[in-house]
């Protein structure tokens, strides 16, 4: 494999002008190997030292692994000749395998981390056949001093993507290595051979569940004129009706609602996208796999604002007390009241914030209204003497309705005394415990959890959008004790936007302190608080939410104007546009 026209000494000039002008001699540097430069360049890669970290040990059981193995081992006996090493990595270039019978270049190759666990990504060794194959996704060609890294000067390597057949995703790299001196660029061509091989095996190793998904999927999209999205593990299949009419932020919306009703046992939800469009999804297939997970094909029907909310005209409450008339959250209600009228025990279970005690609560009031109802409110830092006392005693009566929310935050040395305590009220009246069986207790999950005869689902805010019709207006009334005061369509129609990290417990929040601002009256968005501003789906941290809202602010006061909101914080516009994306402040 040598070269005849050896361009190393080129390139090394080149590199180091590079990297001591930030210029590049576009004549002799390809643009993949130039715009990599850069982006290294942005991470602030160091060129002359080798430091990388030890990511995580290889799934030697995966798919990708199984089916590249007998490839990467016959390319590895046809070229045992060479000093070349065959190389294998996740999407993400953390080097699952590699096999090279050449102890020279196997030595070079551990003296510079290219070995298993350690990731030759982009961000840690600049630019590679692996690291920028995967950055790219394209087969791609480094020789030399083509490399960021002067570590690597010898080195040639050409890496290939190998891609999942079903759903097209970037699953792993192949790489050949060997001397940059030998090196052409038949490298690649060999990779792309080797690499089609692997993908033809990965598919043929395609699970049954897979295949299920996939015609499942396509079955529903001959059937159901709208949209379908099916999700599953690995796989995410959207037809084109849906690709047409989302925006990419639109589409990462619904498939995060998605991700979220496939874990949970709801049938449907309506969501608010980030452009106003309204989604209602339905479950069209559950298909069940091993290990409690679950793949889903949904049906996916879009609608404008204004139809979806006259779709959503409110019902008379099924509990007094409670404000929610969507279909997942009345058929919790009915199912937790017949299990109270029954004074069969129950577990309500759902995210925290998302209503649980005060639906069990108000349940027990509504069917016995001339009874008292205890709640306990479990924590991790709770009196064990008052706890076991107050709930004896309780329990002591002949019939009693008490409410244990958040059982699962109950210290591991207080599971079994309040155990014992409610085994000895077995039969007697009625207990509803709260807890989130995503965080689950073993210790509660043993001990306590045998003690309940059901266990209710509560949906979590987002997917029940739609009960915000009811929900403001009634906590609205709760926190200012009737006054008038409600919200302008604007005003609502930006928390309709919202993912509700923390649920009811969050809008009770923002609509507490949006009335710390106006009390009487109509209130506009501007009036709502900075976060009601941004649509990120996770928890900030407290110096996240601060930046957050500081940006929100200054924008409100600069009405929009980001360069001017920009000068007013002292931080560039780049970093202006930065922060507005990452914290999704509209």
């Amino acid at each position: 494999m040598a070269s005849k026209n050896d361009p190393g000494p080129q390139l090394l000039r080149a590199r180091d002008r590079f990297l001591s002008s930030g210029l590049v001699d576009e004549n002799l540097i390809s643009g993949t190997v130039r715009d990599s430069w850069r982006r290294c360049r942005d991470l602030r890669v160091h060129p002359d030292r080798v430091d990388l970290p030890f990511v995580r040990e290889p799934d030697l059981d995966s798919p990708l692994v199984t089916a590249a193995a007998p490839v990467i081992h016959q390319l590895a006996d046809v070229l045992a000749d060479q000093a070349v090493s065959v190389i294998l990595t996740s999407a993400d270039g953390v080097v699952l395998d590699r096999v090279a019978a050449d102890r020279a270049i196997r030595d070079t190759l551990d003296s510079v981390q290219l070995a298993s666990g350690y990731s030759y990504a982009e961000k840690f060794v600049g630019t590679n056949g692996i690291g920028t194959a995967a950055e790219t996704g394209r087969p791609t060609f480094i020789r030399g001093g083509e490399h960021y890294l002067g570590a690597l000067d010898r080195l040639a390597c050409a890496g290939t993507p190998i891609r999942d057949p079903l759903s097209g995703r970037v699953v792993g790299i192949l790489d050949l290595t060997c001397w940059a001196h030998q090196a052409d660029q038949l490298l690649v061509a060999l990779t792309q051979t080797a690499g089609a091989q692997i993908e033809e095996r990965l598919r043929a190793q395609a699970t049954e569940t897979e295949a299920a998904l996939l015609d499942s999927y396509l079955r529903q999209c001959r059937r159901y004129p709208a949209g379908v999205l099916g999700v599953g593990a690995d796989i995410i299949l959207m037809n084109r009706y849906l690709r047409q009419a989302l925006n990419p932020l639109d589409q990462h919306a619904l498939l995060e609602h998605a991700g979220d009703l496939q874990r949970s046992r709801a049938t449907g939800t309506v969501t608010v996208l980030p452009s106003g469009q309204y989604a209602k999804l339905t479950v069209a297939q559950r298909i069940d796999l091993r290990g409690d997970a679950t793949d889903v094909v949904f049906h996916v029907a879009l609608t404008d604002s204004a139809a979806a909310n006259t779709a959503l005209l409110p019902r008379s409450p099924i509990v007094p007390g409670l404000a929610g008339s969507s279909s997942s959250w009345r058929r919790s209600c009915q199912q937790v009241e017949r299990c109270c009228a029954d004074r069969n025990w129950v577990v309500v279970d759902g995210e925290p914030g998302s209503g649980r005690a005060k639906l069990a609560e108000m349940v027990a009031r509504h069917v016995r209204p001339a009874r008292s109802v205890r709640v306990f409110r479990l924590t991790r830092d709770i009196d064990a003497d008052e706890l076991s006392a107050d709930l004896e005693a309780e329990t002591a009566k002949e019939d009693f309705d008490v409410v244990l929310a958040d059982m699962d935050q109950l210290p591991a040395e207080l599971v079994e005394p309040v155990s014992t305590i409610l085994q000895r009220c077995a039969g007697r009246g009625w207990v509803a415990a709260t807890i989130c069986s995503t965080e689950p207790s073993p210790e509660v999950e043993s001990q306590l959890l045998p003690l309940f005869m059901h266990t209710v689902p509560v949906p979590a805010l987002r997917h029940r959008i739609e009960d915000l019709d009811e929900l403001v207006p009634h906590l609205l009334r709760e926190l200012t004790k009737g006054a008038d005061v409600r919200l302008s369509p604007a005003a609502h129609r930006q928390l309709t936007k919202l993912p509700w990290p923390g649920n009811v417990a969050q809008l009770r929040r923002i609509l507490s302190d949006t009335l710390s601002r106006q009390r009487f009256g109509t209130i506009t968005p501007d009036v709502l608080p900075p976060e009601c501003h941004a649509l990120t789906r996770r928890m900030l941290t407290p110096i996240e939410a601060l930046e957050r809202d500081a940006i929100v602010r200054s924008l409100l006061d600069h009405r929009g104007d980001k360069q001017a909101a920009a000068a007013d914080l002292g931080i560039s516009r780049a970093t202006m546009y930065r922060k507005i994306r990452q914290f999704g402040i509209t």
